[in-house]
């Protein structure tokens, strides 16, 4: 039974968030959300947090505790770190809370909470409690009155301390003064060691309504220590982006100018019906964390505590704080706010107002209160269609209210931006904007260092578009397009039945020989060759061609081409009973139709729709399978993988990095990483390290293949690994030649001491030699590359050229490289995603000029869609949605479609639900028939190549001796769907992932942690 929600007493602060390189967030966003259901006011950083960031946002904004959630390993050392520099910044009294599934087990739960972590739930605390039980223990705790908590604070702290600052808007938001001790020097003749105390706010309690303002003498105080900085008002309507663009300009300040400093005040709504509150903006505030930004920018959120407000009454004493601090520009950020509202223009010196074209009809824009007021306006969002009419409305609308009539509309302060692209222009030139303003009307006196007007023009949306603006209805053309499909194959079926009807009523008059037969017969004729002659060419020669191919597939073997290389397969399987069972059989029926209908919408493996599948048969004489492993250092990962290949025909190689690489950093003794450096994941920062991962590999051997379950830092990890398969030849036709003894000592003279050296390392710990299958290849060019031999004169230019060329045209693998799927589900981005899809394309232009043809540049994701909580429906409609973007975005770059499409590969998840047993056959059907119908793709093209894995979310501890039936189940649903590949976990990975075993699983046995098959 779930528990009664408790209501707090008094106002409750927490920050949430997830830890460092963990994008796993939907623990946290459920808990944040029952925080806010209970009344609490929320502070949401969202996923990828280091302990810095959290700290410092938890004393900021002056909370009582912290959430987090930590399902990526490095736990014991994330949450230690976190208690250990708290109590360092004198914030211990603040609560740390957290958990992580089944991955922090009981034994590090009770170390961690004899460490002094406050409490760390199990997922039986879940099942005991409930969500509502563990929501209400932690409010409950924390459910003191803020200004009883005291900060350790030394007698003389800085006028930015960010522990002073935060008690001083706590105080001002509930009513009482805020005293600051600051240094007087700023007044003539006073000495730098004096101290002068300014009080701020305090004559009235706030419940709700904030303190009220300065009083003048106060005011005086503060105005002798420091000239008035300036506040700058942000606000606009909800989902605008206001976020987003105070972001990008401070960004923009704090790059441009050395010595500015920044205090942000942030206000979001309180909900009505329980007192909580989302304050989320700072989820969207990158520019403030960083290093040396937090003597710079000082952030805090505020809810209205109020219904109705946009802002919060407190903010004008909150202000006064700022100042006092000696902040030289205060930015107050809005809730999002409706026509009337225009309160930010009575508190702020200069106002800027945030909108998108989404405001209706022209006439609108006369009720927007704030296009009356507002100094600046910004058109935010200025990608999306209908945006160059609105900024035409909005320009004009802007020149009525303030009867500019003398003016051109386009010099109107009305500025198109797109904040979401990273250096947009149009965010420079309201920056531009801004700073003029600042300079001109308050005494700002900085001039930009860094951008000018003249050379920022005003943004063009089709010159940043990823897709094109008259291609951005391409999902509703492909949907139209299989419609079309289908409208048209179950005509032309018709069509073939009527034949076929006709067809069999001549037959019958022959058969028959009735009196009239001469006239039945030619009125039959003329019938049958009416409905012949209305079927398309291709459904002709399908029907002329049936009795053929049947016969054809009723043989002993069957014979096929694939890519220039004919494949001979017996057709047949013998049962043991004797029985002799066809691999592949046509339908059983005679009418036209029926069989018309089949190969327009079914049709036999390796034939369009190529629904059955792409290839008329599967391979022989090597499983498709895959071994995964990834784990610590690249030589123990190396050691895995000869272990898991060794009686394996050929090396189908897959390889899991840790989630401080899939982040793009490098590993470090910092606690916050160094807990999650090679945990469930190899560490990968160098090309050595890459180099030392695949040796004893050959990865020019047809029968080796490479797959690297990277996203963000992909294009890195790429160019790594390509490197590493040119040098390994390098390597190669070196000691082919006889020369490698004499390179290898100028390598030894060039690098000397410095020269890089493959540690055997296994579960254990060193090893004393290299794994019993590795041949020693691959390392001998550790610390240098091919083309150091070039500039060093070991090796020629046109040789290593031409070695590069062959490499790149025979090396074999997957890289996963989705960024779409990781916005939408899994979140391991590390650049805009606009950017990451730029690098996306420069890769698969890289792989056209240079022929790969055998390595896939994409693998387009909906295992990690579903894993989020998609349904199979929903996981493959992303999916495919996500692939048909990559094409129209490398079509816009102007690469043919044949040239890239065959790069292209995907990956699902399969659960039990009945959809997953056909989700490869629509998926097939709908990309082949978009291919050939819209994009006029060859049939290389037209073919979708697709693993499974077996769903992730489906397996638990807690039955665990079902996971094998539940799994298997799920594998055979999918090699039944004619998948390409099928990764199922073994009882130990489970076990891992559930939490019930420690974080290093040993590795004793030969068994890989996910088996595969296919």
């Amino acid at each position: 039974m779930e528990a009664d929600r408790y209501s707090p007493e008094h106002p409750v602060r927490f920050v949430t968030a997830t830890s460092l390189f963990d994008g796993h967030d939907a623990a946290i966003n459920i808990m944040r959300r029952i925080l806010q259901g209970t009344g609490v006011e929320v502070i949401h950083l969202g996923h990828n947090r280091s302990v810095q960031e959290i700290v410092d946002t938890a004393i900021q904004e002056d909370a009582q505790g912290i959430a987090v959630s930590s399902y990526q390993g490095g736990h014991m050392e994330y949450f230690k770190y976190m208690h250990d520099l708290l109590e360092e910044r004198g914030a211990g009294h603040i609560k740390i809370y957290g958990g992580g599934g089944g991955v922090i087990v009981e034994d590090e739960i009770a170390e961690l909470e004899a460490y002094g972590i406050a409490k760390i739930f199990s997922p039986e605390d879940g099942m005991r409690l409930g969500l509502q039980g563990m929501i209400n223990q932690m409010v409950e705790a924390c459910d003191v009155p803020i200004l009883e908590l005291g900060f350790g604070i030394s007698d003389s702290p800085s006028p930015k301390d960010a522990r002073v600052i935060a008690r001083s808007l706590s105080k001002t938001e509930m009513g009482e003064p805020a005293t600051l001790k600051l240094p007087a020097a700023a007044r003539a003749g006073a000495e730098s060691t004096d101290v002068q105390e300014v009080q701020i706010g305090g004559e009235q309690p706030a419940s709700g309504d904030g303190a009220p303002h300065t009083t003048e003498q106060q005011a005086s105080k503060i105005q002798n220590l420091k000239s008035k900085a300036p506040a700058l008002g942000i606000t606009g309507t909800g989902g605008a982006g206001k976020s987003t663009l105070t972001d990008e300009l401070i960004r923009r300040f704090l790059n441009d100018f050395d010595d500015v400093s920044i205090a942000v005040l942030s206000v979001d709504p309180t909900r009505r019906r329980t007192g909580g509150a989302l304050l989320g903006d700072r989820i969207r505030m990158n520019a403030i964390y960083g290093d040396g930004t937090s003597e710079r920018v000082y952030m805090r959120s505020f809810a209205t505590r109020q219904a109705n407000r946009s802002t919060s009454k407190a903010l004008q004493d909150a202000m006064d704080v700022c100042r006092a601090a000696g902040y030289d520009l205060i930015i107050l950020e809005t809730a999002g706010i409706g026509q009337s509202d225009t309160e930010i223009v009575d508190l702020t010196d200069l106002s800027l107002y945030v909108m998108t074209h989404d405001f209706g009809a022209p006439t609108q824009l006369e009720k927007i209160g704030m296009l009356d007021l507002a100094d600046i306006v910004a058109l935010n969002k200025y990608e999306k269609r209908g945006s160059r009419d609105a900024l035409r409305d909005v320009r004009k609308q802007v020149q009525r209210n303030h009867m500019r009539f003398d003016e051109s509309p386009k010099e109107m302060p009305v500025y198109p931006t797109m904040a979401s692209h990273f250096g947009d222009p149009g965010v420079t030139r309201l920056y531009l904007a801004l700073l003029d303003r600042l300079n001109d009307d308050f005494d700002f006196e900085q001039r930009s260092r860094l951008y000018s007007w003249d050379d920022t023009p005003e943004p063009e949306p089709a010159d940043v578009a990823i897709i094109p603006p008259n291609r951005q209805r391409y999902l509703g053309e492909i949907a139209e397009t299989c419609q079309d499909y289908r409208s048209w194959a179950e005509q032309q079926v018709t069509y073939a039945r009527k034949w076929g009807e006709a067809k069999g009523a001549r037959e019958q008059v022959d058969d028959w020989a009735p009196e009239d037969q001469e006239q039945l017969a030619g009125r039959l004729d003329a019938m049958v060759e009416h409905w012949w002659a209305k079927l398309d060419a291709r459904c002709k020669d399908i029907l002329d061609q049936w009795d053929d191919l049947k016969e054809a597939y009723q043989q002993e073997e069957f014979t096929y081409t694939v890519r220039g290389r004919d494949i001979t397969v017996p057709l047949y399987r013998e049962s043991l009973s004797g029985t002799k069972i066809p691999r592949v059989a046509l339908p059983k029926t005679d009418a036209p139709g029926e069989q018309l209908r089949f190969a327009l919408l079914e049709n036999l493996p390796g034939y369009f729709p190529f629904t059955a599948g792409v290839y008329p048969f599967k391979r022989e004489g090597e499983d498709p399978t895959r071994m995964f492993a990834g784990e610590g250092s690249p030589e123990r990962t190396n050691r895995r993988f000869h272990l898991v290949s060794s009686d394996a025909p050929a090396n189908r190689l897959s390889t899991a990095f840790d989630s401080v690489t899939l982040y793009g950093f490098d590993p470090a003794k910092r606690p916050d990483i160094y807990g999650k450096v090679g945990n469930a994941g190899v560490s990968i920062c160098t090309l050595d390290d890459m180099k030392k991962l695949y040796s004893g590999f050959d990865l020019s051997d047809r029968k080796t293949s490479v797959s690297m379950t990277i996203n963000g830092p992909a294009p890195m990890l790429m160019a790594m690994f390509l490197n590493t398969a040119i040098d390994q030849q390098v390597e190669k036709h070196l000691r082919e030649e006889g020369r490698w003894e004499e390179v290898d000592a100028l390598i030894d003279e060039k690098l000397g001491d410095e020269r890089p050296e493959y540690v055997p390392y296994g579960p254990d710990g060193r090893e004393d030699g290299l794994p019993e299958t590795h041949d020693g290849s691959g390392l001998g060019l550790l610390g240098c590359t091919g083309s150091d031999l070039v500039e060093w004169g070991a090796l020629d230019a046109e040789t290593y050229t031409s070695i590069k060329a062959d490499t790149l045209n025979v090396v074999r693998g997957t890289v996963q490289a989705d960024i779409l799927k990781e916005d939408q589900a899994q979140n391991t981005c590390i650049f805009s995603t606009d950017f990451a899809l730029r690098l996306m394309g420069d890769i698969q232009q890289y792989f056209i000029d240079e022929k790969v043809r055998n390595f896939y540049s994409v693998s387009i994701s909906g295992y990690h869609i579903a894993e989020a909580g998609a349904n199979p429906i929903t996981q493959l409609a992303f999916t495919l949605a996500n692939g048909f973007t990559y094409v129209e975005y490398y079509l816009s770059r102007g690469m043919d479609i044949d040239d890239f499409a065959h790069n292209l590969s995907f990956f699902f998840s399969n659960g039990m639900d009945p959809e997953y047993s056909v989700i490869g056959r629509v998926a097939r059907r709908i990309w082949s028939v978009a291919m050939r119908e819209l994009y006029d793709a060859n049939e290389r093209s037209q073919k979708l190549k697709y693993h499974i894995q077996t769903s992730g979310r489906s397996l638990h501890a807690q039955e665990i001796q079902f996971n094998d039936i539940r799994t298997t189940l799920q594998a055979l649903m999918a090699i039944y769907d004619n998948c390409k590949i099928t990764w199922w976990p073994g009882e130990r990975w489970v076990r891992f992932l559930s939490g019930s075993m420690t974080r290093s699983w040993p590795s004793s046995t030969g068994r890989s942690p996910i088996l595969t098959a296919g």
